[in-house]
């Protein structure tokens, strides 16, 4: 960690990191994300953190906050085991792709380009509601998807710091028909081996505030739980619209760092 890239640790400070991870968690459990797109704009903007120490800290923070999702998600049945480990593979090579990649690609234009998908997405979801009554069938053509599905994901994380969930729940039950509930227990699942693995080269690299991560983390864990229970109590129909909100908030994020980026350019 960069002492120097790191906010002053007063009162102010740990009441912030406290409140960024009880909205997080609850995001997390509701939707099966990590919380990233949460984590990262609050802390730079409220706290200026460094970016790259900012979305080293989230990611460090989601390995807690996951694990808490997939337990409560687990108590239901709502976790695709086999899947998840396959698409975590898919993520982890996907995300050291993205990062090689990252010096020689265009970032205004992925942003564009996943502002694009975002859109697509959001109107899937006012015409597809998932069944809570589908179960996962994984086949030899479904796995293969699966891994392209993971690389893809773990791409964008690398490229463009877009967590996993944002792509793997959509897909899932869109493209695979799995119901919202095992798609996002799944996707909290797949992030657990890539945060871990991202952050043990943070922390090589120094770009993580550890005790920072840590309050996040403990804070996100508190609430991660019940965001998983409204999920269940929430109607599919309903469920789909509020992911569609969060993701209209995501897609606003991707438009406006792409602006920034072409008039920099």
């Amino acid at each position: 960690m960069d002492v120097a890239a790191s906010p002053r640790r007063g009162a102010r400070a740990y009441a912030a990191f406290v409140v960024i991870g009880l909205l997080a968690g609850l995001l997390s459990g509701l939707f099966g994300v990590g919380g990233g797109t949460v984590i990262v704009p609050l802390l730079v903007l409220l706290l200026q953190f460094d970016q790259r120490i900012a979305a080293g800290t989230s990611l460090a923070a989601i390995v807690p906050t996951a694990t808490v999702g997939v337990v409560s998600y687990a108590v239901s049945g709502s976790v695709a085991w086999v899947p998840a480990i396959i698409l975590a593979a898919g993520a982890v090579v996907g995300a050291q792709i993205g990062t090689w990649l990252l010096p020689r690609i265009s970032q205004t234009a992925l942003r564009w380009g996943f502002f694009g998908f975002l859109v697509v997405v959001i109107a899937s979801l006012f015409l597809v509601i998932p069944s809570r009554d589908a179960a996962f069938a994984l086949t030899w053509w479904s796995g293969i998807a699966l891994v392209a599905v993971g690389v893809g994901a773990g791409l964008l994380a690398g490229l463009i710091g877009v967590g996993g969930g944002v792509i793997v729940v959509p897909v899932l039950m869109l493209a695979f028909g799995t119901s919202d509930l095992v798609a996002k227990g799944t996707s909290l699942l797949m992030m657990i081996p890539t945060a871990v693995s991202g952050t043990v080269g943070n922390i090589r690299h120094r770009n993580v505030d550890l005790i920072a991560a840590a309050v996040i983390g403990a804070s996100a864990c508190t609430t991660t739980a019940l965001g998983a229970w409204l999920a269940t109590i929430i109607d599919p129909a309903a469920g789909n619209m509020l992911f569609a909100a969060y993701l209209v908030v995501i897609a606003a994020q991707m438009a406006m760092k792409a602006i920034r980026g072409r008039k920099r350019g």
